[in-house]
């Protein structure tokens, strides 16, 4: 026997309902084979535990950190460790000084390097240096012959004695920089101590005398001519050659805002023209050099990019402490601490226990009003659940995602979400029975106005969600985040289980025949109701059923309904 079309529009319905069902359990079992998943759910920071940082400044003599400097360098970090897709930390200052970092879990090196880096980055023009770098610097399409292969520079002598300055210096590559003082700071400085000498929070007017990050080379430096502010965004990536083709070695790309842009052109339009070791441009961050490469043409669009022995890794890690920010001030680590999360799980309990006591009084609710539909509350409600939790743990797994606290009692109250949406469907079922529909016409008709209702209903919930998640901080967007995602989920259920269910069960002879336990018998309803203020009360139904019948028709009246009724009556009255 042919199908109908409503029941192949079911069975399609529930078919891609399976296939998004399967699809989540095969991404979730590829994160647990190939990316060290799991198929329970990351928990954050009150329902795990962590750990917490504790950052304090690095400040040089006589210099103190101002509120504001910590209220920016909360946010800073705050956006590193959410770009390391770490979600639910808590960033905080602590006794107007230091910052206090608590992270779920145990946070890998690349992560404490974001928060801890202060990415202070500057580009500085090179004075002198103990062995010239074979870098190179320059842009695609830059001026000159874009396939030239750069050719590396020679390495230098043995630094020589700086001839005492004649003249105050004209630019930043100027040698009269170099005094014999500065020159006999060079000839002794160590590489070994640059961490702890102060060059990260050098003066940007005045030359600095730093190191390699390897501590293979040495330089002395001129003034800061563009600094790291003035980038507007960072990515990393593999490096193409001069003919295009992608070269296996990682770098950081840089683009810089209106401002930084001019400042990049007029300095490697300078360095052009200027030989040895002085046409080099470092690249220094946090006081140490990470690249010295040659400027073998003028970069005039304002993206120029960084290379120095990066891995993936620290080029992600880089880019990201780039884009948003160096820290108005260095840090170093003060202690870091494992956090307990006693209080969080046994509020967790609690949370749990209200959430199955709330679940029960719903589905007792459903079978005593709805009778078998009941039924169908319970199995979309459990339906929805698991569509849930593979939606979860695929973002733990995949995003970093974690479930706080806020984000449970966000998922209790998603269960009165979605059962609200199966009594509208419901209750509109029932008001076309009442209008004289079949069941099955009824399954549909009700849908078709159900279904505007619950979207209605749940886009509001879904813009409140979103507007919750993007203005707050901390746990409460952990609460909105799970509230919108199973508003959506809400939606999904109802339109490829719960109404395809309907369709399917209102062709059996048990819901289309009225059976007592289905929820759908007339006699129940208490009358068929015609419209225009008129019901057609059943033989078998008592007067005291008929009258509540009566009154119930009058309260489902719309407001046409109402006008005719009265209109009708003032006909009469006026015969």
């Amino acid at each position: 026997m042919a199908r109908s079309t409503p029941e192949r529009r079911a069975l399609r319905s529930l078919a891609w309902l399976l296939v998004i069902i399967v699809a989540l359990i095969g991404g979730n079992a590829a994160s647990v084979l190939w990316n060290e998943g799991s198929w329970t759910p990351r928990l954050a920071l009150d329902l795990e535990g962590g750990t917490q940082l504790t950052l304090t400044p690095q400040l040089s003599s006589g210099q103190s950190v101002s509120q504001e400097q910590l209220d920016q360098a909360v946010g800073i970090i705050r956006q590193r460790v959410d770009a390391a897709g770490v979600s639910e930390s808590e960033i905080n200052t602590q006794g107007g000084q230091n910052i206090v970092v608590s992270i779920p879990g145990t946070p890998d090196e690349a992560t404490l390097q974001r928060i801890r880096s202060s990415a202070k980055l500057e580009f500085r023009a090179v004075l002198t240096a103990d062995l010239a770098s074979s870098s190179t610097i320059g842009e695609e399409g830059a001026e000159g012959d874009p396939s030239a292969s750069p050719s590396p520079s020679a390495p230098s002598e043995e630094p020589s004695a700086a001839p005492t300055p004649t003249a105050s210096p004209t630019d930043a590559s100027d040698p009269n920089w170099i005094t014999p003082d500065l020159q006999e700071q060079f000839d002794e400085f160590d590489c070994s101590t640059v961490t702890d000498s102060g060059a990260n929070v050098a003066p940007e007017d005045e030359p600095l005398v730093t190191c390699e990050a390897d501590s293979s080379l040495k330089y002395i430096l001129g003034p800061v001519e563009v600094t790291g502010a003035r980038i507007s965004d960072a990515t990393s990536g593999l490096i193409q050659s001069s003919t295009g083709v992608s070269t296996n070695e990682w770098g950081v790309f840089l683009e810089f805002d209106g401002e930084g842009t001019a400042q990049f052109r007029e300095v490697t339009e300078r360095l052009v023209a200027l030989q040895g070791v002085r046409n080099q441009f470092a690249i220094v961050l946090d006081g140490q050099v990470i690249s010295a490469p040659r400027t073998i043409s003028a970069i005039t669009d304002g993206k120029p990019q960084i290379s120095g022995n990066f891995t993936q890794e620290s080029a992600e890690t880089l880019a990201d402490q780039l884009k948003f920010g160096a820290l108005p001030i260095g840090f170093e680590l003060q202690s870091q601490d494992q956090i307990s999360a006693t209080l969080g799980v046994s509020q967790l309990q609690s949370g749990i226990i209200a959430g199955l006591i709330g679940l029960v009084l719903v589905v007792l609710y459903s079978l005593l009003q709805y009778r078998a539909l009941g039924g169908v509350t319970i199995v979309s409600l459990i339906i929805a659940g698991i569509v849930t939790y593979l939606l979860i743990t695929y973002l733990s797994n995949q995003q970093g995602y974690r479930l706080s606290l806020a984000g449970v009692a966000g998922l209790i109250i998603a269960v009165g979400v979605i059962a609200d949406s199966f009594i509208v469907y419901f209750e509109r079922i029932r008001d076309e029975l009442r209008d004289g529909r079949s069941v099955d016409g009824a399954v549909e008709a009700g849908w078709k106005r159900a279904f505007r209702t619950i979207l209605i209903s749940d886009v509001i919930n879904v813009i409140a969600a979103v507007v919750l998640f993007v203005l707050a901080i901390g746990n409460v967007r952990g609460f909105a985040f799970t509230l919108g995602l199973t508003t959506l989920v809400d939606l999904l259920v109802v339109a490829l289980f719960t109404h395809p269910m309907m369709q399917l069960l209102g062709r059996t002879s048990f819901f289309s025949g009225g059976h007592p336990l289905s929820g759908l018998d007339p006699k129940a309803l208490g009358a068929v109701y015609r419209g225009r203020a008129q019901f057609r009360p059943s033989a078998a139904v008592s007067a005291t059923k008929r009258a509540s019948s009566s009154r119930e028709a009058q309260r489902r009246q719309t407001i046409a309904e109402r006008k005719a009724a009265e209109q009708s009556g003032e006909g009469k009255d006026a015969r």
